[in-house]
This record gives C-alpha cells, structure tokens and sequence, in this order.
C-alpha cells in the first residue's frame, strides 16, 4: 500500500505551510503538494481607505519585505493621480531599495539557506541552521553578517522614517531629503556593503562551488525546472529592481514579451485550486496547462534566478563580471537549475550593494526637490511593478473620484512562483524518493531545498477564496497521536 510524507511544518522560510508526499505501493512518488494554510486578506480590507494611505498600510503585509510593498504601493499611487516624481525623489526611493535588497539576500543567504551547504543538507538537524553556519565558517564571519545587517537597516532608517515598516514614499515622491551628514554616512556603509558582497560571492565559489557533491546535487535533474522567465530590466536590458518593464524570455532564453505595468493584466492570469490559498499566475496569452513544465507550459519563474535569465546583463561592474563568470561556469543561457538561484542572489546583492554606492555618490541624492505637484489631479486607477527580493511585484489600485480604494489587486513575488514551487517539489521528490529508498529526516530535508531556493515569502502571499478552503484543525496528544479532527463547513 502507498505511503503518505508530511513534511509540517516546512522550515526556513517566512509564514507557514506543509508538504505532503504520495507514493504509490512501490515506493515511488507519485505526486507532492505545497499547502499554504494560512490567509491574510489584505485585498479586502484595504478597501474603503483613501489611496494615499496605501503605502503605510501594506508595509504590514510582511515584516521581511516591507520596503517592497511600501514603494511598489507607491508607485501604484503616483499611477492613480497620473504623476512622475522628481529625479531625486525616484533616486532616494532606489537608494532604501538598494539597503533593503541587501538586508533582504543576506538574511536569506546566511540564515535560511547556507546550512544546507555549509553544513550539509542531511546533518543532524540540531546543527542545521545559524548557528550551525557560524560555528562552521566563524564568529568573525557571523559578525560580519550582523553588521551589513544592522547597516542596511540603518540605511532604511535615515531615509524611511522606520527601521522596518517605511513611511517616506507619498504620492508624486517623498516626505523629507537627506542632509549630507547623512549622504556620507550612507555612502561609507555603502562601501563596506561592496566588500561584503564580493566576499560573500568568494564565500560561495569556496564552500559550495569547489565542493563536487554540491555541484553535482545544483546540476542535478532532481532540481532542474523548465520554465519560463521573467523580470524587470531597464531600456538596456539589464536587472533594475525598481524601475522599468517586464520582461519574459522563453525556455530557450528568448523574449516573449514586455511590458508596462499599466498593461500587466494583458500578459498575466491567476488560476485557482481547491487545496490552497496561493494563487497560481500564468502567462495568460498561453493559457493555462495546468502543473507542467516546459515551453508549451505558461509556468514562469519570478526569482533572482529568472531575473538574471530575463535580462541581458547587470548595470553595476562587478556584479556583471559576476554574471558572466556564472553563465559561463553553468553553460550558459538560461539556466534552468533551480539551486543556482542560490548564486544568482548573491551576484544581486553585490549588484544592490553597488547600485546603493553609486546613488550616495550622486549629487542630485540631497535635492530638496522632492515632490510632483498633484494640483488638479483626479485619481482613478494605477499600477505599480518592482522587483521584490523574491519575485516581480504587482500593485493595482481602482479608486473612486475621492480617492477612496474600491478594488486592489497584489501579486507578490512568491504568488508568481506558487506553480513552480510546486512543480520543484513534486520533481525534487520524485528524484530523491524511489522503490527501496529509506525516507529520512535529511532525505526529507533535501526536499525542502527545492522550495527553499525561492526563498518563499507565505506571510503576504494569500488569498481567500470564499467557500473553497475549509478550516481544519486537527488536536493531537504529546506523542503526535490524533486525537480529533474539526472540519468547518
């Protein structure tokens, strides 16, 4: 008789969620699922406040991306009264992005998915985890990790008014400048920041990409996706995290198609199942296919992975040295292994850490000339799209003549790799999981690296569908015995 894995609740992410694996009566998988049982809801009661109160209100949706939320709303909300902010404004806003995108890569990096390489993705679970990645690479290094941790959240700080949720970003700009006491402040822990990025790259290149176990579990079929690709680029081509349009490649590295945001609803569409609260987008002028990879398929990845593969190359030196040194290592374009997203994110981190430098060291960056004058100005429907560290991010605000939000609309960076993720499981199950295999806490583990990779972000994730998921909670003994199980209707 078939078999049933839960792995629950997965670990080393932010929000909640399970995996359940199937096995047939050989031991072979069957088939594997991620369920977000959690919901947020942030789409509906959002509704009914004025739009300009936006930006504040969705840095709630996640205590880890805040900044996203708060200037993708932003950027939505200038889109509602139809103006551009000043240079500076845009430049200031990029500038907290570039601290945030560091802060974000490396917690991820070092905190959630170094122990499965530094450590080992099958050590004793006790010791997989950050204080396992310390105790293997030392306190200095540890240290270090705080500090750019602690710099970056300065940064967001001094210009977001808050450490954590920002409140800077208001419609056509931004609240206050920054003094130029604070301007060398920044740029000095910019600095410091480059440093940290390329050690962190050579970092990598010498606990994982020198180890051939770890090379060959990254090239494995095991954790290989064929899909789709996209990400923001600039009027080059090249990553932007805060501005431009979106671009999708095709699995063989070549474009479909880009956009603006205003013309997202054109190229993307949300599919539904009965079993989650995630949504699953699809590229809506394929259709969907449903859970299948391949070029056929309307799965796309939104990571940092897709982003390198959707764009042509990196605006900042270092990180575009970086970008060919991984290409050329990986066998070129696109590249479809799904743990190389691992690398992809720290080629991004020198890339936010460089970008930060250069925007401290740009004269316009203490401009008092801040604000678009919104005189006049009827506000309707926008859209706002950035990069989140975790995939594109959508905003689509319709409000009435007053302002007043009457739909809202998110598409979060994990909402666009609901699909993929699932797929990356099933595969990397199906690859780890056979007839005769003895299923370990470790074996088990290796599963959720498949997921890990993306970095999932379940906390602003959700949605409700009203009617469709019931509640169900299950009262277990002290042993993980069932004791009842309570089922809403």
């Amino acid at each position: 008789m078939g078999k049933r894995y839960t792995i629950d609740p997965i670990t080393r992410l932010e929000g909640h969620g399970k995996i359940d694996i199937f096995t047939d009566d050989d031991g072979n998988v069957i088939n594997a699922y991620l369920q977000i049982p959690q919901l947020r809801g942030f789409e509906k009661f959002c509704q009914g406040r004025p739009v300009e109160e936006m930006p504040r209100i969705v840095t709630r949706l996640c205590g880890v991306c805040p900044e996203a939320h708060h200037l993708c709303s932003a950027k939505a909300v200038d889109a509602v009264y139809g103006v551009e902010p000043p240079s500076a404004a845009k430049k200031l806003r990029e500038l907290m992005y570039m601290a945030h995108y560091v802060h974000s890569h490396i917690a991820h990096f070092y905190a959630l998915a170094a122990a499965d390489f530094v450590v080992g993705p099958q050590a004793p679970v006790a010791e997989r985890n950050i204080l396992g990645v310390v105790a293997k690479v030392g306190l200095k290094i540890g240290g270090e990790v705080i500090k750019q941790r602690s710099n970056a959240q300065k940064v967001q700080e001094i210009i977001g008014g808050k450490a954590t949720h920002p409140v800077c970003a208001l419609p056509g700009g931004m609240s206050r400048p920054i003094t130029e006491e604070e301007r060398a402040e920044i740029e000095k822990m910019g600095i410091s920041a480059v440093e940290f990025g390329q050690f962190s790259l050579d970092l990598f290149q010498d606990v994982v990409l020198k180890n051939k176990e770890y090379v060959d579990i990254i090239k494995s079929d095991t954790y290989s996706l064929n899909c789709h690709n996209m990400g923001l680029v600039d009027e080059k081509n090249r990553v932007n995290f805060y501005d431009g349009k979106v671009r999708v490649v095709d699995t063989n590295g070549k474009e479909l198609f880009k956009y603006s945001p205003s013309q997202y609803l054109d190229y993307v569409a949300e599919h539904t199942e009965p079993f989650s609260y995630l949504k699953y987008p699809f590229l809506k002028k394929i259709g969907w296919k449903g859970f299948v990879e391949g070029q056929d398929s309307s799965v796309y990845w939104a990571t940092p992975l897709s982003r390198l593969n959707a764009a042509d190359g990196m605006a900042t030196p270092k990180a575009q040295k970086a970008y060919e040194v991984f290409y050329k290592a990986l066998g070129g374009k696109p590249v479809k292994a799904t743990l190389a997203t691992h690398w992809a994110r720290l080629i991004e981190l020198l890339y936010a850490a460089e970008r930060w430098l250069e925007l401290a060291r740009d004269p316009e960056i203490v401009s008092t000339e801040l604000r678009a004058d919104l005189s006049g100005k009827i506000p309707r429907e926008g859209v706002g799209i950035l990069e989140a560290p975790r995939g594109t991010l959508t905003h689509h605000y319709i409000t009435d003549e007053k302002g007043i939000v009457q739909k809202v609309n998110l598409i979060v960076g994990t909402t666009n790799n609901n699909a993929p993720i699932s797929l990356s499981i099933k595969k990397a199950s199906q690859g780890l999981i056979k007839k005769g295999t003895k299923v370990t806490e470790g074996l088990l583990n290796m599963v959720e690296m498949a997921f890990r990779a993306y970095d999932p972000c379940l906390s602003c994730a959700t949605h409700s569908i009203p009617g469709r998921v019931p509640l169900i909670i299950t009262l277990r003994d002290q042993m993980g015995n069932i004791l009842d199980t309570y089922k809403s209707e």
